[in-house]
């Protein structure tokens, strides 16, 4: 059970971690849904009362001052201690029910999670699982931080704080309609996709920067239709053959085993695996309910190392 939402973190340190983690009021204020002035004004009267800047602006990102380092590190140490009790006092009555905080990116959520929480529900149906889908860093964030118990996301490396459960190398690959040009064939390089209509992944998400740096290196020509942080939409426009998607099998399972999409990998030396990584509290801060959540997710993403 999350601190803050048991009203034990106030509301001043819960948006004053979230910031500091993030580095932007305005996107904190996306992620908690609310309005940024609300955020704003928050953290003036936190440092009005405290008595000195937390933060301060580089090229419009806000970074901790000094004084702001100080305040992050003891609530962090809170917020983990009160996580802690929490979990104790669950576990006192032998854990078979509670909530589970669940940290995802949108393939995932999508394409292995609804398999898992079912297997879950089966065995345990009074355990709740509040699924927050966000970008890798973010998720990962929200373990370091102690909204999360468990996470699921690509190419981030593993928190301190935070325990590794698995890990899995996927291949990336194209999607496209079964009618393409491209959609018999066995794999692809770089250059076989030059002057076809591409999406491409945003930059809140990790895989963008990296495709984007493999084809400036490989000088494909291509058309760069649309730039979007959504799967689905991503999967929708390869499937209506409005542009050629570029991503791992995760999320778009569906689509292929119905015939909607073909997937063909995409082999060539300038793009590397994507590494999928589940991680979770530690061993001390773990509840019962999420550390049985955490294994299964941790048999399904080793399972996909295996493939």
């Amino acid at each position: 059970m999350d601190p803050h939402r048991l009203g034990l973190v106030s509301t001043r340190l819960h948006y004053f971690q979230l910031v500091a983690r993030v580095g932007s009021i305005r996107q904190a204020a996306r992620l908690l849904n609310v309005a940024p002035s609300s955020i704003s004004r928050v953290l003036v009267q936190l440092e009005e009362e405290i008595g000195t800047p937390l933060f301060e602006r580089i090229r419009q990102r806000l970074k901790l001052t000094s004084a702001g380092e100080l305040l992050l590190y003891h609530a962090r140490t809170s917020v983990s201690e009160l996580n802690r009790a929490v979990t104790e006092i669950n576990d006192l009555s032998g854990l078979r029910r509670g909530t589970v905080a669940l940290g995802t990116v949108e393939s995932v959520a999508r394409g292995l999670l609804p398999g898992v929480l079912a297997a879950l529900w089966e065995r345990h149906p009074a355990i709740t699982v509040d699924v927050k889908v966000m970008g890798s860093q973010q998720a990962f964030g929200a373990v370091a931080d102690g909204e999360c118990d468990i996470a699921v996301a690509f190419d981030v490396r593993t928190p301190k704080n935070a325990q590794r459960l698995a890990g899995a190398p996927l291949e990336l690959g194209a999607l496209l309609p079964p009618g393409h040009r491209l959609a018999a064939r066995p794999a692809l390089r770089l250059f076989d996709l030059s002057g076809e209509k591409v999406v491409f992944s945003d930059q809140s998400l990790t895989l963008g920067p990296s495709i984007e740096e493999a084809l400036n290196g490989a000088a494909v020509d291509l058309v760069r239709r649309a730039r979007t942080n959504s799967i689905g939409l991503m999967a929708d426009l390869a499937a209506r053959g409005l542009a050629v998607a570029l991503q791992t099998r995760v999320g778009v399972e569906e689509e292929i085993a119905a015939g909607r999409l073909v997937f063909v990998p995409l082999r060539d030396p300038r793009l590397k695996p994507r590494k999928l990584v589940l991680i979770a509290r530690s061993k001390t801060e773990i509840s019962e309910a999420a550390d049985g959540l955490a294994a299964m997710l941790a048999r399904t993403v080793d399972g996909l190392a295996e493939r």
